[in-house]
């Protein structure tokens, strides 16, 4: 499971795998959810997720087998037999996107017999938190990683749509101020990898060849893949971020 706040970089991260270490990402068959909100420009149905009106996710999400999570204000759903349709394939499931869904996975015990391989994407270091988080810094915590994370929402969005509506604003908003609380589940995590070039970066593709912070989450999650952890990656304690 790949998961973090909106606009961290799970999907180029992804992408990347798949240029780089095709070897490993052949091996992985993403989990496709019910999500109720509209497609990005680029996303398939059917491949990136099943788009759904909200009121037939709800009719699905009441049904036995199926977890189902608010997103950022998104209601998205997932059928717990898709993760075992993929074993049986003799392919490893892979979940890529928001903290919530594979919250309730674990609440559910749906995944209690089957070994997985967690992995959580953070805007910010531990180092970096608890550098904010000291009393001399005078620094409110939540304030300053809805900032970051704004900023980079609103140079993704400006990417893909040029003109930004009043919805888009309101969403990059919404998005923005939910990464305190998502950033608060890393501790669930087997790993976390701190990486700052988020989805808006140049460096996970502008070059072909991914540089920076983009370049070091693709090697760190491509090592965790085949057992091993590289420096850099890290472990977090709970109440590390607080809400």
């Amino acid at each position: 499971m790949l998961a973090g706040p909106s606009c961290i970089g799970k999907g180029p991260l992804y992408h990347a795998l798949k240029n780089f270490y095709p070897e490993l990402a052949d091996n992985l068959k993403q989990i496709v959810l019910y999500n109720d909100r509209d497609p990005r420009p680029g996303e398939k149905e059917g491949v990136d997720y099943y788009f759904r009106p909200r009121a037939e996710i709800e009719q699905l999400a009441k049904q036995p087998g199926h977890v189902s999570a608010d997103v950022r204000g998104d209601l998205q759903c997932l059928e717990v037999a898709s993760i075992e349709r993929i074993l049986e394939q003799g392919k490893d499931a892979f979940f890529e996107g928001n903290p919530f869904i594979p919250a309730r996975l674990r609440e559910s015990g749906a995944l209690k017999d089957i070994p997985t391989l967690t992995v959580y994407l953070s805007p910010l270091s531990k180092d970096e938190i608890n550098y904010l988080k000291a009393p001399e810094q005078r620094v409110d915590l939540a304030a300053f990683l809805t900032d970051v994370q704004r900023r980079k929402l609103l140079r993704r969005t400006t990417r893909q749509k040029t003109i930004l509506s009043l919805k888009d604003l309101q969403n990059i908003e919404k998005r923005a101020a939910s990464a305190i609380v998502e950033l608060h589940h890393g501790w669930k995590f087997d790993h976390v990898i701190p990486v700052h070039d988020g989805e808006d970066s140049e460096n996970w593709n502008a070059f072909y060849y991914p540089i920076g912070d983009a370049r070091k989450a693709l090697f760190a999650f491509a090592s965790l893949l085949v057992g091993k952890i590289p420096p850099g990656v890290e472990k977090w304690d709970e109440g590390l971020v607080p809400v």
